[in-house]
């Protein structure tokens, strides 16, 4: 099982390599370390340990080529291998997740969504289909698909969960604040926008609250 710091790590690379693309369309051809972590507010050791775990390019005084870099990043995140997933729930959300160009950078490749809404059977979003969720376990057998998207209500998570994994799905994208339970082996990814929006709002607050005292302390 990776550990908590290699598992941080691992959440932090794709940051770095969306923020080296942009670099690279700047016309950036080699970059260092504490110019990443200054950039992106990082401590320069972390970025360094992080990075290490993907690439061996970095060189003293000249640091990596950004090219190398780059392709050393999506190499160890398997963006160069496209990952088939299949999305449950075709509401607002899940519209605006079939839609999301950016995934294929990525290596996630959204084939179709499932939904219980008739009215949205045979419909399309962006070139996708939306079936039927009963179609969902043959279509997952037959195609091996292996990652599900979970972008329901709160009270259909649960089911449509079980549903995934019983016909062999391995990994869930959970966008939905249901705790989900599920058998040993199979990998939950909790995404709780709400949750995230607090912490924004909260961290927001409190920057005002210390600018407004540190105002009051200077007049």
């Amino acid at each position: 099982m990776m550990g908590m710091e290699a598992s941080a790590s691992l959440l932090r690379l794709p940051k770095y390599l969306a923020y080296l693309k942009i670099r690279q369309r700047q016309g950036v051809t080699s970059i260092s370390s504490t110019k990443i972590a200054e950039d992106l507010r990082q401590s320069p050791v972390q970025v360094r340990k992080d990075l290490a775990l993907a690439s061996s390019a970095g060189r003293p005084k000249t640091g990596y080529p950004m090219d190398t870099l780059i392709a050393d990043l999506e190499r160890f995140l398997g963006y160069h291998n496209t990952n088939d997933a299949f999305l449950i729930g075709a509401g607002h959300l899940g519209r605006a997740l079939l839609s999301y160009q950016a995934f294929g950078e990525y290596g996630v490749s959204i084939l179709a969504a499932f939904d219980t809404d008739k009215s949205l059977h045979g419909t399309e979003v962006d070139g996708k289909p939306v079936l039927p969720v009963t179609k969902l376990p043959d279509l997952a057998r037959r195609m091996r698909v292996q990652i599900g998207i979970l972008a329901v209500p709160e009270t259909e998570a649960q089911s449509m969960c079980d549903l995934m994994t019983s016909c062999g799905i391995r990994a869930i994208w959970n966008f939905t604040v249901q705790h989900l339970e599920i058998p040993e082996g199979v990998i939950v990814r909790d995404e709780n926008l709400a949750a995230s929006f607090a912490i924004l709002s909260k961290q927001l607050s409190v920057t005002i609250e210390n600018e407004t005292l540190k105002g009051g302390r200077e007049s």
